[in-house]
């Protein structure tokens, strides 16, 4: 990091050249903001240390951009714009905090371990961590009390007899990611509420998924979503390179937001806002301080959730500053190094064995919006994605101009994390969830499959079995597959009330199939009467009344044995 000129522009070097006829070294600095009135022979003076983020209380509930200056502080001295000079600290140095110790004197302690606590908001609290390079014996420790970020309450001897002094925050490099005991197999999905994803293409704590689309088709709204209705205990949002207007809608929105749990979504995320008009320097440095703050909350114990929102606008942010280097363009323009740099983001995800004395696991689990021109899924930045995600959540302009929401395609769409997750459902919610999902799955690709003979000879030409699969899937599309984010019953449905839901769908086609084959006519399987309450269940049923779903099933059986009675 550099500061450059009287006004102190905040710059980082991003090219170190040697000349070797004079033996100096010139060195380019990509400057964070506008850099108008530098002249020859400004200073420009080195930090010594690398572009990083400062971790501890106070960061959970700010909007920072994406080099962590916290905007609301320049909002209050500059208004709309950042004027040249401001120079703030990314956490309050003032502000203090209560501290209780967990440890005492002589313990000993390695790097990840937790040595004292501090309540940072009313969802969180804070876990003061020993620095991860750091192992020996605590000397002195705080008794408690109230002490800002900078107040030293440990010191640590180590076998060098070294003393450390343990602040209440730390100061990491966002490009080194932090360390971890081992990696585990992500098992647990990270439920959203949405039933598309949970149900069909799941994802996992710890896993790592991806959401394309264009303009329109509701990349933002399906990412606020899983913000606000995820099981995660701390959400990092990043609007990297979006529209001014669009974020603004997103911090707006965010701070009047409640969590299922009733208490603010505030008080367990942060908000990382960089918009299309700030440097580009910064939007490309801001996934990689999200991810920076993720991996400091996965230390402590909590399960992240990362949103970027997208990571086409970081990329086209990266050819730009290659493009200043005179570096050799590959395909769409993009350096040849784009894949490595995203997989250098996305391999910091994972189900983790954290550090530390005691065995504890966390997770960060990353879903990345992008936003290929025109919604062309053949985009570099797409195709590049998809190495190293394993849930691919397509989203179709058709369904979306439809206004089939959440827009996603069952037909493009995948989620490698099935087999893992099959367990977590079997035990813990249906035992049969498993086969309802491949079924529900096949019900939808037949119908898919069939859609161009309709369209040529109509459904009424097909064999009985195969209009009931239409049927059945058009139920399914209209009833289970939308969803509506803006209604008090239908915006979040748990993982409970998805189940019994798909159940029902599975059963009902199960048993009128069986029926058809038998002689029974198919417009009495399409008029019973628990067919119209099927489609209501997502809206008229509240997730703590699923007794009345089972009532619907229940019904729905006695109908089945009233046709059968009457085939008999």
């Amino acid at each position: 990091m550099c500061l450059i000129g009287q006004y102190k522009f905040p710059g980082e070097v991003i090219r170190i050249n040697k000349d070797r006829t004079t033996l100096t070294r010139n060195v380019t600095v990509e400057v964070f903001e506008d850099t108008s009135g530098l002249v020859l022979g400004d200073e420009a003076r080195c930090l010594n240390y690398p572009l990083s983020m400062e971790l501890g209380p106070g960061l959970l509930g700010q909007i920072v951009d994406g080099i962590q200056r916290p905007l609301s502080k320049y909002f209050e001295q500059a208004g709309g714009f950042i004027k040249r000079g401001l120079n703030f600290s990314a956490l309050d140095r003032t502000l203090k905090w209560k501290f209780r110790p967990l440890l005492q004197d002589n313990d000993n302690v390695t790097g990840g371990d937790i040595i004292g606590e501090v309540p940072e908001t009313s969802s969180i609290v804070h876990k003061i961590m020993v620095p991860p390079n750091i192992k020996g014996t605590i000397k002195e420790i705080a008794d408690g009390g109230l002490f800002t970020i900078e107040d030293v309450v440990c010191t640590i001897i180590d076998d060098k007899k070294t003393a450390h002094p343990i602040n209440l925050y730390q100061r990491w490099p966002i490009t080194i990611p932090r360390p971890c005991k081992k990696r585990l197999l992500p098992v647990i999905p990270l439920i959203s509420g949405v039933r598309i994803i949970d149900c069909l293409f799941p994802v996992t704590k710890g896993g790592c998924a991806t959401i394309p689309g264009g303009f329109g088709t509701g990349k933002t709204v399906m990412q606020q979503q899983f913000a606000k209705f995820c099981d995660a205990n701390i959400i990092i949002y990043i609007g990297c390179g979006e529209r001014g207007n669009e974020l603004a809608d997103v911090l707006e929105q965010f701070p009047r937001l409640v969590d299922p749990n009733g208490k603010p979504l505030m008080d367990r995320t942060v908000l990382i806002g960089n918009t299309s008009n700030m440097p580009v320097s910064a939007r490309e440095a801001s996934i990689f301080s999200g991810i920076t703050m993720a991996e400091y909350y996965r230390d402590q114990g909590y399960h992240v959730a990362l949103m970027a929102d997208s990571t086409s606008r970081w990329a086209e942010a990266l050819r730009e500053i290659s493009g200043r280097l005179e570096e050799l363009p590959a395909e769409g323009g993009y350096p040849a190094y784009l894949g490595r740099k995203l997989a250098s983001f996305y391999e910091r995800g994972g189900y983790v064995e954290i550090c530390g004395s005691t065995r504890r696991t966390s997770s960060i689990s990353i879903i990345g919006a992008v936003s290929p021109p025109g919604g062309d899924f053949s985009d570099p930045v797409v195709q590049a994605t998809k190495r190293f995600i394993k849930t691919f959540w397509a989203l179709d302009p058709k369904l979306a101009y439809s206004r089939q929401y959440p827009a996603i395609n069952w037909i493009d769409s995948y989620s490698l994390y099935i087999d893992e997750v099959k367990g977590w459902w079997n035990d813990n919610i249906d035992d049969e969830w498993g086969n309802f999902h491949s079924e529900m799955m096949k019900i939808l690709h037949e119908d898919y499959e069939m859609q161009d003979l309709v369209k040529l000879i109509g459904a009424d030409a097909l064999p009985l079995q195969k209009q009931l699969t239409i049927f059945t899937a058009d139920l399914i599309k209209k009833s289970f597959l939308v969803q509506n984010a803006y209604d008090d019953i239908d915006q979040y449905c748990s993982a409970q009330k998805q189940a019994k839901m798909l159940r029902m769908f599975v059963s009902y086609y199960n048993a009128a199939a069986t029926l058809l084959e038998h002689g029974a006519a198919l417009f009495k399987l399409q008029e019973m009467k628990t067919v119209t309450q099927m489609a209501r269940a997502r809206k008229e049923i509240k997730n703590s009344e699923l007794e009345k779903i089972d009532e619907i099933v229940e019904e729905m059986k006695k109908e089945f044995d009233a046709i059968r009675k009457e085939l008999a």
